[in-house]
């Protein structure tokens, strides 16, 4: 005898994985997102640039900094452990190494000095994965990234993102982050703990911008990360389907079109402005 069964004729969503960094890509330029994530073989790249060099060393110092057991935290060993992880990769020359090798030994050692450093992270570059939706009932999407850093305070979750750019972040800047809003939420969710305060700690400027989240903020973070995955999904799919990939996924040339690292393969890119030197987006030094 046949098993007897329900089929109701409605075939299950299925969840839709994204990264912020994935979804950000997407909003700034869906011919970038279709070239790093789409396009076989990898498109041609540019080389190394120095300041995502400087970021990596200042953020693996700190990551490292955190391990440490709490009283060997002091500002000389986060300054040394700029050295122990310092790279050149897209610095002009020794002097321009030199240079911004010390300001980033003096700024973590500062950090160490001026922040409350003594405390045991929740995370360290913490690898996240959360179900999240805007209808709690029916989620959408499976959220992941690594987080540079999560406290405990008072109970409650903080999310700490290094910064090393040449823009000074301001409250806006903090609150309006997508990434930031959705580490929150799955951060919340992979720990049960609540958690709504995000903040960006510049290194350069000693500044750190803070937000905190109401629930309906999340909300309407969430929301707008579905609607990005859904059309980027869409999109994927009439791309296999044969669909004209330039079409699908247009260019926004724009002023970040200098530095993009797929410039070398997109001619749109090459035609809105000129490109930047490897070096021209280190935050200036004293």
């Amino acid at each position: 005898m046949a098993q007897l069964g329900f089929d109701f004729g409605v075939e299950p969503t299925p969840l839709l994985k994204v990264t912020p960094a994935r979804l950000g890509l997407y909003d700034d330029c869906p011919r970038r997102y279709r070239m790093t994530y789409l396009d076989r073989p990898t498109p041609v790249r540019t080389g190394p640039w120095a300041h995502n060099t400087l970021g990596a060393v200042v953020h693996n110092a700190l990551r490292e900094l955190f391990t440490l057991p709490p009283a060997a935290r002091t500002p000389e060993r986060a300054g040394a452990l700029v050295g122990k992880h310092w790279r050149s990769a897209g610095f002009a020359d020794a002097v321009q190494i030199a240079r911004y090798s010390e300001a980033a030994r003096r700024w973590v050692a500062d950090y160490a000095s001026d922040h409350d450093v003594a405390g045991e992270p929740v995370g360290l570059e913490r690898w996240v994965s959360a179900t999240v939706g805007s209808d709690p009932a029916r989620p959408a999407l499976i959220v992941e990234g690594r987080i540079d850093r999560i406290d405990s305070r008072e109970g409650e979750l903080v999310i700490v993102d290094y910064k090393t750019g040449r823009a000074r972040p301001g409250e806006a800047d903090a609150r309006r982050s997508r990434a930031l809003a959705l580490y929150a939420v799955a951060a919340a969710r992979t720990f049960r703990t609540p958690c709504s305060r995000v903040e960006l700690h510049h290194l350069p400027t000693a500044t750190v911008a803070s937000a905190e989240h109401t629930e309906a903020d999340l909300r309407d973070q969430v929301s707008e990360a579905e609607e990005t995955a859904a059309t980027a999904r869409e999109l994927t799919d009439r791309l296999t389907e044969g669909g004209d990939p330039d079409a699908l996924f247009p260019a926004r040339p724009a002023r970040r079109c200098a530095w993009c690292e797929l410039r070398p393969s997109c001619p749109e890119g090459q035609e809105a402005v000129p490109a930047a030197r490897p070096w021209d987006l280190l935050v200036p030094t004293a």
